[in-house]
């Protein structure tokens, strides 16, 4: 079941909430799982720090893994004085496990054989750890200026995040792709839907560094 919007955030019933930014980006282009970036995912990472540093941001969080932590540094260093957390939250996890009769006939068998078979704790913690991520960074924000924040992470978390704001249902951050260190922006008003300004823009980047992360049937692309 989808959430309501504003049920999962702890600020939205505050005496004076303000509208949230919520800026995602996909770490940079890395060597493979778990590598660290290479040369283009650097150049990727301080380019979007370029293009943020306008942005009067009150803090940068990123996973723990090593790529999402390095992309975070470098873009921060762009920045003037950004604080750079590292969160559990924003890390590299499912977030939602669909059951076959969620999922449209003609895709259930495909989408069920590229979640795979989790053992019982990874089913656990992927959903759990989606959870604190909505509870930590939608919604309206409590405070007396609007509210600018960006998440350093992975696909699959903006996906997610993607989704809720959309409301659609649960499966279907399934399909969400996004490329490294594209941007997006979800804006969270008082009072009205959660507004995705951006999704998986790369207008800071040139076209050689366009369009990596993607799945490899999409490696043509460089519009």
């Amino acid at each position: 079941m989808t959430e309501p919007y504003g049920q999962h955030d702890r600020s939205a019933n505050s005496p004076h909430p303000v509208t949230r930014y919520l800026y995602l980006a996909r770490h940079g282009d890395a060597g493979g799982e778990g590598a660290e970036l290479t040369g283009a995912g650097r150049r990727q990472a301080t380019l979007l720090g370029r293009r943020l540093a306008g942005v009067p941001l009150a803090a940068v969080h990123h996973g723990p893994l090593g790529r999402a932590a390095e992309t975070a540094r470098l873009v921060a260093a762009e920045l003037d004085g950004v604080a750079v957390r590292e969160a559990e939250w924003a890390g590299d996890h499912v977030p939602y496990w669909p059951q076959r009769g969620e999922l449209p006939d003609a895709d259930a068998d495909r989408i069920l054989d590229f979640l795979g078979d989790p053992d019982p704790g990874e089913r656990a913690t992927g959903p759990r750890l989606a959870r604190e991520a909505m509870a930590r960074c939608t919604g309206p924000a409590a405070g007396s200026v609007p509210r600018h924040e960006l998440v350093v992470t992975h696909a699959f978390l903006i996906g997610w995040l993607v989704r809720a704001a959309l409301d659609a249902p649960n499966w279907r951050w399934i399909g969400l792709n996004h490329c490294n260190a594209a941007l997006t922006v979800i804006r969270y008003a008082p009072d009205r839907p959660a507004s995705v300004l951006l999704y998986n823009d790369m207008a800071h980047l040139p076209t050689e560094l366009k369009w990596t992360g993607f799945p490899p049937e999409f490696a043509e692309l460089r519009v």
